[in-house]
């Protein structure tokens, strides 16, 4: 967000947690930005439509989707079947969701950019992890097919591929 900021971007940024997401929005405001908030779930069954009212005087330019959960430690037939849910929830179906809300006005517009946060887990199966892994392979494929679809369009889609990654 903040080097976002940098570049003269103006921002709407949303998170799950309250406070880490003001702290952002002040440190970009402090940047310039002009920068929105909203504090919102993204597995909520109208988080959607919290989104949609939130920018709906905007043109968003730019999709960075780089929300996500994991299942770290945990094997697929002894795990939390709700929290693997929710995993592909958050990283599945919300994506899809907010790449739809956003991506369709792009391709109208002919200009934009889907930016899709993936991880090395998605190209190979791993113990504790298969959820995860899977999700990230969605996300991948996602990507490759949405850049074929939206290329002719002239909207720019990538999917930025990490490795371990520490966050709280």
């Amino acid at each position: 967000a903040t080097q976002l900021a940098e570049a003269g971007l103006n921002l709407v940024l949303l998170a799950r947690k309250p406070g880490p997401l003001e702290e952002t929005a002040a440190a970009a405001r402090a940047l310039g930005a002009e920068v929105r908030t909203l504090a919102v779930d993204l597995t909520a069954a109208d988080a959607v439509e919290q989104i949609a009212e939130v920018t709906a005087d905007l043109e968003v330019g730019l999709l960075v989707f780089n929300a996500g959960a994991n299942t770290y430690g945990h094997e697929f037939v002894t795990g939390d079947p709700d929290r693997f849910q929710q995993v592909i929830d958050l990283n599945i179906t919300a994506q899809l969701a907010l790449v739809r809300l956003f991506g369709e006005p792009m391709r109208q517009r002919r200009r934009g950019g889907l930016l899709l946060v993936g991880s090395l887990a998605g190209f190979m199966g791993q113990a504790q992890i298969s959820i995860y892994s899977a999700v990230k392979a969605f996300c991948r494929v996602f990507a490759e097919g949405l850049w074929l679809e939206m290329r002719e369009h002239d909207v720019d889609v990538l999917e930025f591929v990490l490795g371990v990654t520490r966050t709280p």
